[in-house]
């Protein structure tokens, strides 16, 4: 069957052999023969627990003449395995938290819990070299006057050693790879790309971004692992527990398709210069128009088109060169009326989707980011791009930089782009020469063709409904559970809800104050409709409650006073 395989760059960082996974796997059939004992004995091999009180992933339990075993490729479905004697009478697919049986097999394949499985003859051969390497080191060490790097080495190598002789893992088990594999100093770590067949297609998504990832991820980690090594926290052999090179990963690789609206030169040279464009769009959407604008102005007359933009019910997007910048323009703009927050690597990952959420939600107007408010980032309510000193030619300011930015615009028909600068760089003049080749392109194909441009019409997806659901197992039980009722007397349960936020904020508890007083507005809200009408249906009186809430909504960082986004802020707990 085809199998389709989501990875970041980090596909190209060893992990187990592909010859010992593949073979350290369990084939068992219903109707068969087996001793259960066996069965039990090649799940340890296997790197399985046993757990016969908390049933996890990657565990199994014995019931008598059952066995139970929870993959480590599934989530949330165990297997049990029913024998009667030595023979295994069925295979039964079941809920883990419920029971509930979900289906039956008459075939299954146990994988193994670790990517570093390795039989017990590999491992005694791996704990004689490693002994070996050990033994060099610390007499090297030793001879260099490093004794306190020689015991921490001693201890901490001699401590993974009699793991892997009494359980066959250790934790940094990865960093023992060259010996568990039987590679040669120097060779390139079993990866992913080992277990993907010659015929398989690799497509290479955003390549100006990623290609070059893969060359500097072996050069950050080769120092990495250095320093490691080089004060006694590793055997210089963990060097070899690496990232692929850019040579071995160009070598390696099956047959690329590398897929950039802004490829560059590496990506261009490999096809010789003959690529497929895809310029003209189904929605029949035009890239956007760019103005140039002078500085001196430029946050006033900024603050004139928003408030136009806003009018018309689209979005905005303003890229600044630095995150005090960012921080003070949200200031600013705040001051003005205008509802803005900001983004940038400060704040977290999650809370950037947040954001980006309420943004198209319109719980506000205005986005200021960095270098954030690039590739991948899909807002078709964004009326208007503004790049702040458009002039200042570098990394966020380069030609790559401006049309991946400008492109953010080319998804709205009245989509435009204003670039504040003094003069016409190089890159500006690249960029913008590129966006009006490929508009004149998409103009003569709709004039062709009869084609109106339209704004693409998307949902917007709770990317984040699907995270927490997932992070529990209680989104599987089925019964609903009423919410929490206020009581007969709503005035006096108001009246401690206020009391409460106050003295949140006193203790300077501020980000529960605002939860305490979002619930006051959103009963408020609730109080308010069914006055209005008090034969309110249920559906009219939760859009009251919704639209108090949604409002705000629901990310929590990059609002106008908070600075340095939320990741600092959490640190300093």
């Amino acid at each position: 069957d085809d199998v389709i395989i989501v990875a970041s760059v980090s596909c190209i960082y060893g992990i187990g052999s592909v010859e010992t996974y593949g073979a350290m796997t369990q084939d068992l059939k219903a109707g068969g023969s087996y001793d259960q004992r066996q069965v039990i004995a090649d799940l340890v091999a296997q790197q399985y627990r046993r757990n016969d009180q908390a049933f996890q992933r990657g565990s199994f339990r014995v019931r008598g003449d059952s066995l139970e075993v929870w993959p480590a490729h599934l989530e949330d479905r165990a297997w049990k395995l029913s024998f009667f004697g030595e023979e295994l009478e069925t295979i039964t697919e079941f809920d883990p938290l419920t029971g509930a049986k979900t289906g039956s097999f008459e075939q299954i394949r146990v994988y193994a819990n670790s990517h570093y499985v390795t039989p017990k003859p590999t491992m005694q051969q791996a704990i004689i070299g490693i002994k070996k390497e050990l033994r060099t080191r610390l007499d090297q060490l030793v001879g260099e006057g490093k004794l306190l790097e020689a015991q921490r080495l001693e201890q901490r190598t001699n401590f993974d050693l009699e793991m892997l002789e009494a359980t066959g893992v250790c934790n940094g088990i990865e960093n023992y790879s060259r010996y568990l594999t039987g590679r040669a100093p120097g060779e390139p770590p079993p990866t992913l790309f080992e277990f993907i067949p010659d015929h398989a297609i690799v497509f290479a998504d955003e390549s100006h971004v990623s290609v070059p990832q893969i060359g500097g991820m072996y050069r950050g980690d080769y120092r990495r692992k250095f320093t490691l090594a080089e004060h006694g926290f590793r055997l210089p052999s963990c060097m070899d527990n690496r990232p692929l090179k850019f040579e071995e990963w160009d070598a390696m690789r099956p047959q690329s398709v590398f897929v950039s609206a802004t490829p560059a030169a590496w990506e261009l040279e490999q096809t010789g210069g003959v690529f497929t464009e895809q310029v003209i769009r189904p929605t029949g959407l035009l890239d956007p128009q760019v103005e140039i604008r002078p500085v001196e102005m430029q946050v006033d007359d900024l603050l004139d088109e928003v408030r136009r933009v806003s009018e018309a019910g689209y979005r905005t997007l303003v890229t600044t060169l630095t995150k005090r910048m960012a921080e003070d323009l949200t200031e600013y703009l705040h001051e003005q009326g205008i509802r803005v927050r900001y983004m940038h690597s400060d704040i977290d990952t999650l809370e950037r989707i947040e954001i980006l959420r309420d943004l198209r939600l319109g719980a506000f107007d205005v986005l200021i980011g960095i270098n954030l408010l690039r590739e991948g980032l899909d807002i078709p309510e964004c009326g208007l791009v503004a790049i702040l000193d458009a002039d200042k030619e570098g990394f966020l300011r380069s030609e790559t930089s401006l049309i991946q930015t400008i492109g953010r615009a080319a998804r709205n028909a009245d989509g435009r782009v204003i670039m504040y600068a003094d003069r016409i760089t190089g890159s500006m003049e690249r960029a913008m020469g590129e966006t009006e080749r490929r508009r004149a392109k998409q103009i003569a194909y709709n004039e062709e063709h009869g084609i109106t441009p339209e704004t693409i019409r998307k949902n917007v997806d709770d990317i984040m409904a699907g995270f927490y659901k997932g992070d529990v197992d209680m989104n599987r039980v089925t019964a609903k559970v009423d919410k929490p009722m206020v009581g007969a007397n709503l005035q006096a349960h108001l009246d401690g809800l206020r009391t409460e936020m106050r003295k949140a904020a006193e203790n300077l508890e501020f980000e529960e104050a605002a939860r305490l007083r979002d619930e006051v507005k959103r009963l408020e809200a609730v109080d308010l409709a069914v006055h209005d009408d008090p034969l309110a249906r249920q559906q009219a009186v939760e859009k009251a409650s919704d639209a108090a809430v949604g409002a705000r909504g629901r990310s929590t960082a990059g609002r106008p006073g908070q600075r340095g986004g939320n990741v600092k802020r959490r640190k300093k707990h």
